[in-house]
């Protein structure tokens, strides 16, 4: 088990060369929701049905969030190389995602991706790959870090945990978080965090959703109430939600 968590890769990562940058390490397609949802905006009752068509790619926000952490802290992109073939692309994928996204590769260890310049102009050339290559969506319901959501938050534990969140960014160690509500489940998600604006009274944090990848998604931590709060999505109604980083110890 350690062999197979480990891989080939290296120690905990030390700070990043560069941030996280949206359009650029994020994924050009969506993880699609199963549901469409319908806030009611006078009683904020969420409703939903189920989308038709049905979505071919859906449940796959970990599997999204993670890869894209994987991908930018384990691969390089270099453009200046040809455009290769499937069964090339197809083995590098898999070399990337293999990497416990908690580990790190050295630089002259990094996986080139030729023929591209970053992961979202590979991914809008390559989409199929990535999608059948990333992981499915089990690995969305068995994440290993899931086994925290059951057991309360405390308000101690989210002023920490929003600590810890900004750290890992202004490293330039984009952290995979779980956000969620639990026991309802009105949201069990997963985003990549990249940057964080501190004010006297919250931190607002900005965030890669596997489900809307045409804009950041933005999350503030109200430090009075020592609490977490996401906005309305086209998912979710909006209010307070729990916050716990995952993907980066081996039993989260």
């Amino acid at each position: 088990m350690v062999l197979l968590f480990c891989g080939c890769a290296t120690t905990k990562p030390s700070a990043g060369p560069r941030p996280f940058a949206f359009y650029q390490d994020t994924f050009a397609y969506a993880n699609e929701t199963v549901w469409d949802y319908h806030v009611d905006p006078f009683t904020g009752k969420t409703t939903h049905t189920r989308n038709e068509p049905a979505p071919v790619y859906s449940l796959h926000c970990f599997v999204v969030a993670r890869s894209a952490r994987q991908f930018f802290q384990h691969a390089r992109f270099d453009p200046n190389l040809p455009v290769s073939d499937a069964a090339t692309y197809r083995r590098l994928i898999k070399r990337v995602v293999s990497v416990d996204p908690g580990r790190e590769l050295l630089e002259p260890g990094k996986i080139v991706i030729p023929g591209y310049s970053n992961l979202f102009t590979f991914s809008k050339a390559q989409e199929k790959l990535l999608k059948s290559e990333c992981g499915g969506a089990w690995q969305s319901y068995f994440q290993r870090g899931h086994w925290r959501m059951i057991f309360p938050f405390s308000r101690h534990h989210q002023e920490k945990m929003a600590a810890q969140l900004v750290a890992g960014i202004k490293q330039n160690l984009p952290p995979v978080v779980h956000v969620v509500q639990f026991p309802e489940l009105g949201i069990n998600h997963a985003v990549v965090l990249f940057a964080a604006r501190e004010t006297e009274s919250e931190i607002e944090f900005t965030a890669y959703d596997p489900n809307s990848p045409a804009l950041p998604l933005q999350m503030v931590f109200n430090r009075a109430r020592r609490k977490f709060i996401l906005p309305a999505t086209h998912y979710f109604a909006g209010g307070r939600v729990d916050v716990y980083q995952i993907y980066y110890r081996w039993d989260y």
